[in-house]
């Protein structure tokens, strides 16, 4: 594969076979307002007048539906055509389903799923048949608080900052035909200080060590000799350029191996660096092989990077990064969660950049992994937030911790990636300063996204109230600079010692755990919003008249947050409108409401 080419709508880029077909388009579509659907049977098949054009949901313009009130039981249909072979498994992918999913294949459960953001994978091999094959799809969802949800709404109205609820699938449906041995997981871990990438391969289908000694033989190959032993073959290339060659023996189903990848005809310390200024990408192939057969094989990428914290700075590739981010809740006007197309999630990128901002925020979304490859592929840095639940319970604990750990695992290895934020706000954790099950279920959190990535910083509880956290990270919409500036510099010990409210009730460190040196960011201000005669339409503040008092205003903040030393970033809100929330740099539409070159201009800080 070529990273920088275009690799069209595959959805999952760092794992890239040529057997796959895209399921998105037409599908039989119902209500089932009274939750009835399995009583009556429509899990073998059900007769509708209503088509949806997955994977907008019915709530959408482009769904072809365009309801917007509250169904909480809705269905799909749909038929695919096929030639079954018997050396393959086929699997179907939902890359985002909002709630509680079902799968039935010819009237056979494969697999039910619990959860909105993540990636979830159904066997269908045994339900399927040579011809035509019905699949159907059931979605459960509700208004319930105790489920991650971030900003959809959770009453029949919009309110505030929170937006039309999303039902049902939102992300790409797609099935892929692999073999009975074959890639799983794949976890990549750049380690740039010693020139080489860690490579984690989960693989499926294969057994302990047979009698004869040959370790991951498949089933039907136990103990016979030693051609059937598996091993596991890479290639890295840089530029059309073998980097790298390696074969290891598969002893298990998790494969771990570290690869030196230093090539001092590519550069004179060995290696191309991935940063925001030129990002880099190795390509990687890799394949299981049985002796000199070729099993399972994948394409797939990597940047080398590092991230890390020193003397109060965050460190890309160890030397200092100011962070200019930008706060991106991906919205649209026609598809709400769902991007229209992947133009439109390549367009967002190019106007951040064109911005003047060297990041986002992606704020209560965890976005497809098509954006993360073109972030990966344009140098713009992501920090990855999860959705909020908004109670504090036995359920919304577990519920928010088990799809939390697959966010985690599923896009770990994305570069653009540099900072995972499970909490914002206290949202979910709405007692945090006084309540010690929910400071500890913040550390849990924290030490638990530790485990499985060390390598990046996680913040806890972004805003406000922190616990543990590795960034200081802190709200604070003041529309006036010289305020601001006064705030932070007067009162800095205060702030960071959390005795002193940065943001009206709201102390920065809850109390028993104290400043410890992280790096400080003022990660929301700004919203501001433009003058409308529709009062339903707000942003944060006074609002403005026309761009010249627009850019006064953003000048004057952006350069007081610019000037203090140990602020070491900010996350300015926000990109684009949102429904009734009007305080975008763009509109919905994606149209700039100023100058672009304005707004890069005061970001590279010129006139400070």
């Amino acid at each position: 594969m070529a990273t920088k080419s275009y690799i069209k709508d595959y959805p999952r880029p760092q794992m890239v076979r040529d057997d796959f077909e895209l399921l998105n388009g037409s599908w039989d579509f119902a209500f089932d307002d009274e939750n009835r659907g399995e009583e009556k049977g429509w899990n073998a098949g059900f007769d509708s007048d209503l088509v949806i054009q997955v994977p907008f949901t019915y709530e959408t313009k482009l769904s072809g539906i365009c309801d917007e009130t509250r169904h909480d039981h809705v269905w799909y249909q749909r038929k695919i055509t096929l030639e079954k072979a018997e050396d393959k498994q086929y699997i179907l992918h939902l890359e985002g389903s909002d709630y509680l999913t079902k799968v039935w294949v010819n009237g056979s459960l494969i697999g039910s799923h619990e959860g909105a953001y993540e990636r979830a994978s159904y066997d269908m091999t045994n339900a399927l048949k040579t011809g035509v094959n019905r699949i159907v799809i059931g979605v459960s969802d509700s208004f319930s608080i105790s489920q991650p949800r971030g900003k959809q709404r959770w009453i029949n109205n919009n309110f505030g900052c929170w937006y039309v609820q999303t039902t049902g699938i939102w992300k790409t449906v797609w099935m892929e035909a692999v073999p009975k041995v074959h890639f799983d997981e794949l976890k990549i871990t750049p380690d740039i200080d010693d020139g080489a990438v860690e490579i984690t391969a989960a693989i499926k289908g294969i057994v302990g060590c047979a009698d004869a000694g040959i370790c991951g033989a498949p089933a039907d190959n136990e103990g016979t000799n030693d051609k059937a032993a598996l091993s596991l073959y890479g290639e890295i290339s840089f530029d059309g350029k073998t980097v790298k060659t390696f074969c290891e023996n598969i002893h298990k189903n998790l494969t771990e191996l570290k690869v030196d990848i230093r090539d001092y005809e590519l550069t004179e310390w060995g290696l191309k660096l991935w940063d925001t200024y030129d990002p880099n990408l190795y390509d990687m192939t890799l394949e299981i092989r049985r002796g000199d057969e070729c099993v399972d094989k994948i394409g797939s990428y990597f940047g080398m990077r590092k991230v890390s914290i020193e003397n109060g700075e965050v460190l890309l590739n160890n030397r200092p990064i100011y962070q200019k981010l930008i706060l991106d809740q991906g919205y649209f006007a026609d598809s709400h969660l769902t991007p229209p197309s992947e133009d439109a999630l390549i367009e967002d990128i190019d106007k951040i950049h064109q911005l003047g901002f060297n990041g986002l925020r992606k704020h209560m979304k965890i976005e497809d992994e098509r954006f993360l490859y073109h972030c990966d592929v344009k140098g713009m840095l992501v920090w990855s937030e999860m959705a909020a639940c908004y109670e504090f319970t036995d359920e919304a604990v577990r519920k928010f911790t088990d799809e939390w750990v697959q966010i985690v695992k599923q896009n770990y290895s994305h570069p653009c990636i540099i900072t995972w934020t499970p909490f914002n706000e206290s949202w979910g954790v709405p007692q945090i300063a006084r309540n010690e099950k929910q400071k500890k279920f913040t550390e849990a959190i924290y030490n638990l996204t530790k485990s499985i990535d060390d390598t990046r910083p996680v913040i806890v509880n972004d805003g406000w109230e922190h616990t543990v956290s590795d960034l200081l990270t802190l709200h604070d919409y003041e529309e006036d600079g010289d305020v601001f500036k006064k705030r932070y510099v007067d009162y800095k010990d205060e702030i960071l010692n959390g005795t002193y409210c940065h943001n009206r009730a709201n102390l920065a460190i809850v109390e028993g755990y104290g400043y410890k040196g992280q790096p400080v960011i003022i990660s929301e201000y700004g919203g501001i919003a433009f003058s409308s005669k529709d009062d339903n339409q707000w942003g944060y503040g006074n609002c403005v008249s026309d761009e010249e008092a627009f850019l006064k205003r953003y000048k004057k903040i952006t350069h007081a947050i610019m000037s203090i030393p140990y602020i070491k970033g900010f996350c300015y809100t926000q990109v684009s409108d949102v429904q009734q929330e009007v305080n975008g740099l763009m509109t919905i539409d994606r149209k700039f409401k100023v100058n672009p070159d304005k707004i890069r201009e005061i970001n590279r800080g010129i006139g400070l």
